[in-house]
């Protein structure tokens, strides 16, 4: 029986893409979580703009313009 040599030489391209990889994953989670404040505004938004409809029977554009306390700029007198 032979034994076959054991290869002592690491794989630098190997090793490379891993910690890049992982690299990229870890900016990415940090992108999702920055972004968390931003989901829960648009949450808000969505809310807003529901109760307002169902409220006033506006259309969505007047909905949106409410909820961002722009209405008395766009008032028709």
């Amino acid at each position: 029986m032979t034994n076959a040599p054991e290869n002592k030489d690491f794989d630098w391209i190997k090793i490379f893409n891993g910690v890049a990889l992982l690299l990229c994953a870890c900016c990415l989670a940090i992108i999702a979580i920055s972004l968390r404040p931003v989901s829960e505004w648009a949450t808000n938004q969505n809310i807003c703009v529901e109760q307002e409809i169902a409220k006033s029977q506006a259309p969505i554009s007047w909905g949106v313009r409410k909820c961002n306390g722009r209405s008395k700029v766009y008032q028709v007198k």
